[in-house]
């Protein structure tokens, strides 16, 4: 009788590993994110310090950004709760499809991918619910620390800095590095992203031939 429990143990573990390992990989996407970004914080004196880590065009380079990507911001005073809310919301959103693209047995490099890109997603909201409070970074006009936190990034690959057409909305007629600074949630977001895109057609082919051949 308990090898029985335990074979029927074992089969539970084995399954449960099969269906969250892709959670568990959004996790370690987590937590190591959330490592790095407070080494930074604890270590470097001040921000806009810079290690040059391989010669003149990899360093490593403090900074944070208080909006979304490049900088751009929301406008108002509510403009980033506004922000991070829809963040979180959309947080669950990729958590419930990856739920759902795992029981549907999906190809493995999808499910792997929508794990990266949820780890990075998350990882970037904890610094914009929590930071503002943990870290004291929220802008100082901010109307409340929670959910203004500032993201903290660190790696620069320093290759030039690019002048943006006017013509382009937001961020034109400025300069900006050819690959802005960026931390490890958005590097993993980065990799699903286009590991998604190369491998779209195997991901998201059309199994409705194959069932139709199957047939005949």
């Amino acid at each position: 009788m308990h090898g029985l429990h335990l074979f029927h143990f074992l089969l539970l573990t084995k399954t449960l590993m099969k269906t969250y390992k892709y959670f568990l990989a959004t996790l370690f996407v987590i937590l190591l994110d959330q490592a790095v970004k407070l080494y930074v914080f604890y270590t470097f004196p001040f921000e806009g310090y810079e290690i040059k880590v391989f010669g003149d065009w990899f360093k490593l380079n403090y900074i944070t950004n208080a909006g979304m990507a490049f900088g751009i911001s929301i406008a108002g005073d509510y403009g980033k709760l506004l922000l991070t809310v829809f963040r979180i919301i959309a947080c669950g959103g990729i958590a419930w499809y990856l739920h759902q693209l795992i029981l549907k047995k999906l190809p493995d490099g999808l499910l792997w991918s929508i794990a990266l890109i949820l780890g990075g997603a998350i990882g970037n909201v904890v610094d914009s619910t929590f930071y503002g409070v943990l870290l004291g970074n929220a802008p100082y006009d901010a109307p409340t620390a929670w959910f203004h936190g500032k993201v903290i990034d660190m790696f620069f690959i320093d290759l030039c800095n690019c002048f943006i057409p006017n013509w382009i909305p937001l961020i034109g007629g400025s300069y900006y590095p050819l690959w802005p600074v960026f931390n490890v949630a958005d590097a993993s977001i980065f990799i699903g992203v286009i590991w998604i895109i190369i491998y779209q057609r195997k991901f998201f082919k059309d199994d409705s031939a194959k069932e139709k051949i199957a047939a005949e």
